[in-house]
């Protein structure tokens, strides 16, 4: 039996990719970095359609990904960090919110976004997975982006995709205008 399939594939030419990196854990995020660029330009993408972008920490990844998606210019953002479990609850609370933050701005704006952000519970773990004895998740997420930038296309189209999410988005900020309180004439003295 025959079952008609769509897939992206793994050929980089011609597609513009965003990658935003956190500087926080940097010796972890740099090797991040450096396989996710190499596994662009193993796929075919020209330095010229690469724009890398450094956040202070993983907490800002959501802010820019959606910055860059709402561009028009990328066909996948790469998103790039690593989140090491601490003392306290702030680790559970940045994973959530980045996480979230990362699949809403992927979802909003119609760009795929690759997660390769690291959520450890230590750093022997994080060194593991940026290169060591489990692969590179930043090669993952490289490899990810461009197949799901030529999925995205492959179902929509290049144009299509882009009309339709600049059409959701000016529906929803037409609905979402602030109210703002109404400001009486009359002055108290």
């Amino acid at each position: 039996m025959h079952v008609e399939t769509i897939e992206g594939n793994l050929s980089a030419a011609g597609r513009h990719f965003g990658i935003i990196v956190s500087r926080f854990n940097e010796f972890i995020t740099e090797r991040l970095f450096r396989s996710a660029f190499d596994g662009l330009l193993r796929c075919g993408a020209q330095l010229k359609d690469i724009e890398v972008v450094r956040v202070p920490g993983a907490f800002e990844i959501p802010s820019a990904a959606r910055t860059l998606a709402e561009t028009e210019k990328y066909d996948a953002i790469i998103c790039l960090g690593c989140l090491l479990r601490g003392d306290t609850a702030h680790y559970d609370v940045i994973v959530n919110e980045v996480t979230r933050g990362i699949g809403q701005s992927a979802q909003e704006t119609g760009v795929p976004h690759a997660f390769g952000v690291l959520t450890c519970e230590t750093l022997e773990q994080a060194i593991d997975r940026a290169g060591l004895k489990m692969g590179n998740k930043g090669f993952e997420a490289a490899l990810a982006a461009v197949e799901m930038a030529n999925l995205t296309e492959a179902v929509v189209g290049k144009g299509a995709r882009r009309k339709a999410v600049s059409s959701q988005l000016s529906t929803f900020s037409k609905t979402r205008k602030p109210k703002l309180p109404s400001r009486s004439k009359k002055r108290g003295r």
